[in-house]
């Protein structure tokens, strides 16, 4: 038996990167979705981008799904080096000469730092009506809104447990928060990146109420910033030809400048009528030949859906389902709250991305531009979220399972005819 003064073992090793859980322990099921995911995102991109890549890069119809391949690779190791890498050294690691500072932090502000490069030496590839999302460098392109989501989720599950039974006062949990958002939300705004902003808003909103704001605060505040965007959108509406009001237009009536404002909504309804119960085949859709815009991005489930019909698409949204689902159970038994809050940013990112993604191209809500996690083409988003993928795998070998009960051992049954009830002999 243990002495009452030996110090328990320290699981998590400061400068040990491979420490923690055992690989036994980790979540098959999130695994597998992960993977079906990955490849029949890279397929029906493929499928869905022939057209475009034929027509845009010289005949050469595989060009975006040999792209896409090379950053599910890439990605992929990168998944499994952070399901190697025990989480906790995201705030045990810190820089040799700034010893203040840890990865949680360098990653803040990396992400900051690559947020106002963009601004300065930025381009605007992909169409994006002269918004600066990308820096090329060398022969990579990088979108610093998606290292923004990582990094904002990874520091501020650092922060809140830091300020643990602090999260509690209005100028902790509301004010502080706030501020830390607000740095990146203003650098995204000015990108004109409407669905960034829409995205680490959902992020930080989830991870505030995980991380033990009052409850009154926190409703409070939300009651007045909606109030807010509400009279935002009002007013945008009412005034002629703004980008708010094009948007609320086209959403109302999609059909009704199919040629121009529309075009895209009108067409991306049109693949999803199409496909019909089972779809026209893999590779038979007719509205990816240059009638529907970005389907190899933010419109690929429409294709999906042209393809392979209401029972492939609602077969790929139940995959979604069951990720995001087994995502929270990891955040729910997750043993520290460190790990809980980062599994509820990274589940919540892609739960909602992929929510409002299904909703914009069924025109339930207005066009976002708002990517399909797996399946929309962008490398720096695979990457991310692959990498992504590999916390929360990492995060899934440290969860509590209730210590089961030792198992009494059976007694035997004594034997009417045993020694004890039997008569002597002669009796």
């Amino acid at each position: 038996m243990a002495s009452s003064n030996s110090k328990p073992k320290n699981r998590f090793a400061k400068y040990n990167p491979f420490s923690g859980g055992k690989s036994g322990d980790l979540s098959l099921p999130f695994f597998a979705y992960v993977m079906i995911l990955l490849v029949v995102g890279i397929v029906m991109m493929s499928s869905a981008s022939y057209a475009w890549a034929y027509s845009e890069h010289g005949g050469d119809g595989l060009y975006y799904a040999k792209n896409q391949a090379k950053n599910a690779v890439i990605g992929f190791v990168a998944m499994i080096f952070f399901m190697k890498m025990d989480y906790h050294n995201f705030k045990n690691l810190k820089l040799p000469l700034l010893k203040k500072i840890n990865v949680a932090s360098l990653m803040y502000i990396l992400g900051a730092a690559l947020l106002v490069a963009v601004l300065l030496i930025g381009n605007d590839e992909g169409g994006s009506m002269g918004a600066r999302r990308w820096i090329d460098i060398g022969p990579l392109n990088l979108q610093p809104s998606e290292v923004a989501k990582l990094s904002l989720i990874i520091f501020f599950a650092y922060s809140m447990e830091r300020d643990g039974k602090k999260m509690n006062n209005f100028s902790t949990g509301i004010i502080k928060y706030a501020v830390i958002l607000g740095v990146y939300v203003l650098l995204i705004a000015l990108e004109k990146h409407i669905s960034g902003i829409i995205l680490l808003g959902t992020i930080a909103i989830a991870m505030i109420l995980c991380g033990g704001v009052n409850k009154k605060h926190f409703i409070a505040l939300g009651a007045g910033a909606l109030g807010l965007i509400i009279a935002y959108i009002s007013w945008q509406a009412q005034v002629p030809d703004s980008y708010v009001a094009v948007r609320i237009k086209s959403w109302k009536d999609p059909f009704a400048d199919k040629l121009n404002d529309t075009w895209q909504t009108a067409n991306s309804l049109i693949a999803i009528g199409s496909g019909g119960l089972f779809g026209l085949g893999l590779g038979n859709s007719r509205q990816k030949y240059l009638y529907l815009p970005e389907t190899k991005n933010d419109f690929v489930f429409p294709i999906v859906c042209e393809e392979l019909g209401f029972a492939g698409a609602l077969a790929i949204i139940i995959v979604f389902f069951l990720l995001i689902v087994e995502g929270y159970s990891i955040a729910v038994r997750c043993k520290d709250r460190f790990g809980m809050l980062i599994a509820v940013g990274i589940t919540t990112q892609i739960g909602i991305q992929t929510v409002l993604n299904l909703a914009v191209v069924s025109n339930l809500i207005p066009n976002t531009g708002i990517s399909l996690p797996f399946f929309s083409y962008g490398g720096t988003a695979l990457i991310m979220q692959l990498a992504e993928m590999g916390i929360m795998l990492n995060i899934s070998q440290h969860r509590y399972y209730p210590d089961e009960k030792p198992k009494q051992p059976k007694k035997k049954k004594k034997s009417e005819g045993s020694s004890e009830n039997a008569l002597p002999k002669g009796a």
